[in-house]
C-alpha cells in the first residue's frame, strides 16, 4: 500500500494530485532484470489531493467524482510531473482519468 502523505499543495477546479504505484521489479523471460529506463511508466497511482471541481458556464461548481485515496487508471501522457517534498508526482485533470480502481 502507498504511504500516506500530507501535502500543502491543494490543486484549483477538476485537478487532482496522483502518486503514481511503483510496479514489481520486471524480468525477462531469459531473467535478466530490466532497469526502470528501459520499462514503461505505470499508469496506475494514488490520488493524494483533488482540487474543489470546475465551475460550469451557469456558474455552479461541479464537483470531482474521485476522493483521496483513490487508485485511479490514467492515460499514458497524462499530466505534468512535479516534484513536491523530493517526490515525483502528477498533476492531471480529471478528464484524464480513464477509471478507478475497486
Amino acid at each position: 500500500m502507498a504511504k500516506a502523505v500530507k501535502t500543502k499543495v491543494q490543486p484549483l477546479q477538476d485537478r487532482i494530485l496522483v502518486r503514481r504505484l511503483d510496479e514489481e521489479a520486471e524480468a525477462s523471460s531469459g531473467g535478466i532484470i530490466l532497469p526502470d529506463s528501459a520499462k514503461e511508466k505505470p499508469h496506475e497511482g494514488e490520488v493524494i489531493a483533488v482540487g474543489p471541481g470546475r465551475v460550469t458556464d451557469d456558474g455552479k461548481r461541479q464537483s470531482v467524482d474521485v476522493k483521496e485515496g483513490d487508485r485511479v487508471l490514467f492515460a499514458k501522457y497524462a499530466g505534468t510531473e512535479v516534484k513536491i517534498d523530493d517526490e515525483e508526482l502528477l498533476i492531471m485533470r480529471e478528464d484524464d482519468v480513464l477509471a478507478v480502481v475497486k
